[in-house]
């Protein structure tokens, strides 16, 4: 089966992956609580304004509007009997935009976690765990993603359950883990563990990295430590916007999008070659990263001050998260 994404690097060099689905459709009228899945049949040209938003601003790469997408997720509001059904609507929804692109765009399944915990902590088991993301990934696949895109997992034991479904779709497999609590993800793992678990698993995904978080920092962080680790693989850096502060009545996001040219260099500079961005991003950010994707020549290595200099700030046990200007600054564009 042919690889669109490797060929796209292979030509290209460096990608530009998409921005924060949940983030526009809030700014469309998506509801707190809400599912997003949902919208996928409920609202499709509402999906496919954020997708084409990514697209026109630059994203090489566009991850459908499933992150949600497991039984498990769905459940939570009753839907989990629709799994099949809003997985392959997300994926119809962003196969059209891209196929209106003037552009090859790559259309990825997002895979997003299932919310429980496996065992020992918790009671999902592996196999029970492989069932939950195997009914999704084959929805995705039959629908016709090009990739499967595994993302913000923070424990080994869903990372395993949720690879081992993806690989017997037969289609490549991106998997990127959200390390935000002082350089590990939530149940604990550095960087260097999600490199160490592939080189057991035996066999190479198309591409790792980091996502989400709690803001740029530790994404560029989290890649340089996977560089070192996985010298061969292609990095994924797609970083949010910081953490989110309700002013009055306003969600604010400390990063803008003109701070996304900085955090494009550095994480190009740490090793990325797919940079993109997550929550609180909209397609202004995206538009900063295509810039210095297209331009700029990455330096052979960064390091901790550098980027808390140009960035503000890391979640490392020697810094303290903090803002540039030391408060949040409210967005002055519309994703719409």
């Amino acid at each position: 089966m042919g690889n669109k994404l490797t060929d796209l690097l292979e030509s290209r060099g460096r990608l530009v992956a998409d921005g924060g689905m949940g983030t526009s459709l809030f700014e469309m009228g998506l509801q707190a609580g809400s599912t997003p899945e949902l919208w996928n049949v409920e609202h499709p040209e509402r999906v496919a304004k954020v997708h084409t938003g990514f697209v026109d601003a630059g994203s090489d790469i566009i991850l459908t509007n499933t992150f949600g997408g497991t039984r498990a997720r769905l459940d939570l509001d009753d839907l989990g009997h629709r799994v099949a059904e809003l997985n392959s609507a997300g994926v119809a929804v962003a196969r059209e935009v891209a196929s209106e692109s003037a552009r090859d765009v790559v259309v990825a399944g997002s895979v997003g976690p299932t919310g429980q915990l496996f065992e020992p902590l918790g009671e999902l088991t592996h196999e029970r765990g492989v069932d939950l993301f195997t009914e999704q990934v084959t929805a995705l696949a039959e629908a016709g993603a090009e990739i499967l895109w595994i993302e913000t997992l923070s424990a080994a034991e869903e990372l395993a359950a949720a690879v081992e479904a993806a690989e017997s779709t037969g289609l490549p497999v991106v998997s990127t883990m959200s390390f935000d609590t002082h350089g590990k993800t939530m149940m604990g793992l550095p960087p260097s563990r999600l490199a160490e678990w592939w080189a057991a698993h035996g066999s190479n995904p198309t591409a790792i990295g980091a996502n989400c978080g709690v803001g740029p920092a530790d994404v560029v962080i989290a890649v340089q430590e996977l560089r070192k680790a996985t010298a061969p693989l292609v990095l994924v850096a797609k970083a949010n916007c910081g953490v989110p502060q309700m002013i009055d009545g306003t969600l604010w996001y400390p990063t803008s999008s003109e701070d996304m040219s900085a955090y494009a260099e550095l994480a190009l500079d740490a090793g990325a070659r797919i940079v993109g961005a997550c929550c609180g991003s909209i397609p202004e950010h995206i538009a900063q990263i295509r810039r210095v994707v297209d331009i700029h020549e990455p330096q052979p290595d960064v390091d901790l001050s550098e980027v808390v200099a140009r960035l503000g700030g890391s979640t490392r046990p020697d810094e303290r998260p903090r803002n540039r200007d030391g408060r949040p600054r409210r967005r002055t564009t519309s994703p719409t």
